[in-house]
C-alpha cells in the first residue's frame, strides 16, 4: 500500500526549499568583505580583458 501524501504539505515543503536556496544565494552573494568584492571584480576584468583580447576582427564593431 502506498503512503498518503497531503499536496498542501508537499507544496509548501517544495517553496520552503526554493526559498531557502534563493536565501542562501543571496546571503552568499551580499556576505562576502570588501576585500573579496574588490578580488572577484578585478578577477571578472582580467577575465574579460583576456577574452576581449582573443577576438578575431575589428575591436570597434558595433
Amino acid at each position: 500500500m502506498a503512503e498518503l501524501l497531503n499536496l498542501r504539505q508537499a507544496r509548501k515543503a517544495v517553496a520552503r526549499k526554493e526559498s531557502r536556496l534563493a536565501g542562501d544565494a543571496a546571503a552568499m552573494k551580499s556576505g562576502r568583505t570588501k576585500a573579496q568584492k574588490g578580488r572577484e571584480a578585478a578577477e571578472a576584468a582580467k577575465a574579460k580583458a583576456a577574452l576581449d583580447g582573443k577576438k578575431l576582427g575589428a575591436t570597434d564593431a558595433p
